[in-house]
């Protein structure tokens, strides 16, 4: 990153061949679309390039990056649910969970991966972010915190919660394995 800063122009097509498909599966993991996710990479990587100025290579890369993705989502999200601009998490998740309602209504998840998909799908969006970079980005809780702008223990705390619900709601899974 740092020699990309400088100016360096093959440093971008490494940086961009290390950290666009972990970007890239972040979105689709989120949106379930590859041209939505294909879109928001470029949108992430745009803002990257943008925003180059202000990164500080004293700083780890990943979560500098993540940061800029979980914005670009954010932003996503706020156009897909018609949200205002300045909509905060709580309108936001309220708008995504009626929408995930309404969707599992209409077509029930038939198979494990659909329910798991599903059951990810009706997290509020400040859980359901925590854990697609906790599981799936492998990120610890205090780079979470640190690029959420909040505190380790809130990080913690949401993701406790959005486990639990997840235990909760797929529990039939395990019982149907059992059985």
């Amino acid at each position: 990153m740092a020699a990309y800063v400088a100016g360096d122009s093959r440093a971008f097509e490494k940086l961009f061949a290390m950290l666009a498909p972990r970007v890239h599966g972040f979105f689709l993991r989120s949106f379930g679309d590859r041209a939505v996710a294909d879109d928001l990479l470029q949108t992430t990587f745009f803002k990257l390039h943008r925003a180059r100025a202000d990164y500080r290579p004293q700083l780890p890369l990943r979560p500098w990056v993540f940061a800029i993705a979980a914005r670009v989502r954010l932003d996503e999200l706020r156009r897909r649910y018609r949200c205002s601009e300045d909509a905060g998490e709580e309108a936001l998740d309220a708008a995504i969970e009626a929408q995930a309602q309404k969707e599992a209504e209409e077509t029930p998840a038939n198979d494990v991966i659909e329910a798991v998909r599903a059951a990810l799908a009706r997290l509020p969006e400040s859980q359901r972010v925590i854990v697609n970079l906790h599981r799936y980005e492998g990120m610890t809780f205090p780079e979470i915190a640190k690029m959420l702008g909040t505190t380790e223990g809130a990080v913690k705390l949401r993701a406790f919660r959005a486990y639990e619900k997840l235990r909760k709601e797929l529990a039939h899974l395990s019982n149907e394995e059992a059985a």
